[in-house]
């Protein structure tokens, strides 16, 4: 069988199970793990409460300066999507497999799995590690553990080639992605006895425009030669949820908000200003009229930035592996910014379209394939 017969068996398997990031990813995870022993992998799984697992498996030497190739193996939801066929049974037409996680990402798992066969019969000098996660879609959650693990476990890993959905691009670098939810107690009332009250939808709408103000600032903060577009950080206000009729002050009110960060510093730097107007203006102010008036914090989401590296080593690697010169950036969040905030030189290079990835009739083309499984051969001449 040849290597693309391999991966698109494997695909088809991959694909059968649904691992919506609502649902568990075990039977996914156990039989990837099942597949990699049989080829003499070193696996440990690790499993949360809710039936979610990650896989940090190792062919080769037990020694640090390995290669990291990582995807996620959770998937978006189909609920409410036009499919023209089953997303959970692979179909083939033409040059294309559809199905949901066919592109995003399970078709460059697919190859690096098909890979394991040459791989484990060679004699690695350097060891090649496979991480796969769960939660990538809902916050990076099983990269978070999974990195943090391989910190606690005093093993360094030098470069990690995140197989996200670029056309087979080389990508070193991606705006953070984070999103909080700002929550405001007040003290309901009569609306004709506004001045006994604290309106929270009110002190929600401040919030709301400080935040609008202060975000202008990001535009003059963008790193020089940014390339990213826009080249600054920015902040969203994404919903405002308060209120129940006209003639009551409601005591009970929810912003949501998110930020895309081109650099670390700037979502400190609009946080404190946020959280100083709130602790020197809001609060005490709806704490003169009730006590029990509070303005609370909720971080949903904090997902690192890549930021470009001159010096990246996991760049120069696929650069060679791909005959590639040229770099972009993207704006999607992935998990490479936490393997590089853990000191991993990493890069985003896999098979199909972001294009395709999240709606309805996913699809990654055999091409793509192919061109990910001639990467993931010539990368053997980094591991010998």
């Amino acid at each position: 069988m040849t290597e693309i017969q391999k991966t698109i068996e494997i695909l088809d398997k991959l694909i059968s199970f649904p691992t919506v990031s609502s649902e568990s990813n075990r039977d996914c995870i156990d039989w990837i793990s099942d597949y990699l022993k049989s080829y003499g992998a070193k696996c440990k799984i690790s499993s949360e409460a809710d039936g979610k697992a990650n896989i940090f498996a190792t062919l080769g030497p037990d020694i640090d300066g390995g290669i990291i190739l990582s995807g996620h193996t959770d998937v978006v939801p189909v609920i409410g999507q036009n499919w023209s066929s089953d997303p959970f049974k692979m179909k083939r037409e033409n040059d294309s497999f559809y199905g949901r996680g066919t592109c995003d990402m399970k078709g460059f798992i697919a190859s690096t799995l098909a890979m394991v066969p040459k791989y484990s019969g060679m004699t690695l000098k350097r060891p090649l590690h496979f991480a796969f996660t769960y939660d990538e879609e809902v916050g990076c959650l099983g990269a978070r553990v999974l990195v943090n693990q391989l910190i606690a476990s005093g093993l360094k890993p030098s470069a990690c080639i995140v197989g996200e959905p670029t056309s087979m691009r080389i990508i070193e670098g991606h705006k953070g992605m984070c999103e909080y939810t700002t929550e405001f107690r007040g003290l309901e009332g009569h609306s004709s006895q506004p001045d006994l009250c604290v309106n929270a939808l009110e002190y929600a709408h401040r919030f709301i425009n400080k935040l609008m103000e202060v975000r202008k600032e990001l535009q003059n903060m963008a790193p020089d030669g940014s390339r990213f577009n826009p080249p600054y950080s920015t902040s969203s206000i994404c919903a405002c949820h308060s209120g129940t009729t006209h003639n009551v002050i409601p005591s009970q009110a929810e912003v949501e908000w998110e930020m895309r960060v081109v650099q670390r510093s700037d979502r400190e730097w609009l946080r404190y200003q946020m959280a100083q107007y709130v602790d020197e203006v809001l609060r005490p102010e709806m704490k003169r009229i009730s006590p029990i008036a509070d303005i609370t914090e909720t971080v949903c989401i904090e997902t690192e930035g890549l930021e470009p590296d001159p010096d990246s080593e996991a760049v120069k690697i696929v650069q060679e592996l791909t005959g590639g010169n040229s770099t972009e950036v993207v704006a999607f969040g992935t998990e490479a910014g936490l393997f590089s905030r853990a000191g991993i030189s990493s890069v985003l290079c896999g098979p199909g379209s972001i294009e395709q990835a999240h709606k309805p009739d996913e699809y990654v083309s055999e091409s793509q394939l192919i061109l990910c499984l001639k990467m993931l051969d010539r990368l053997t001449n980094e591991l010998i």
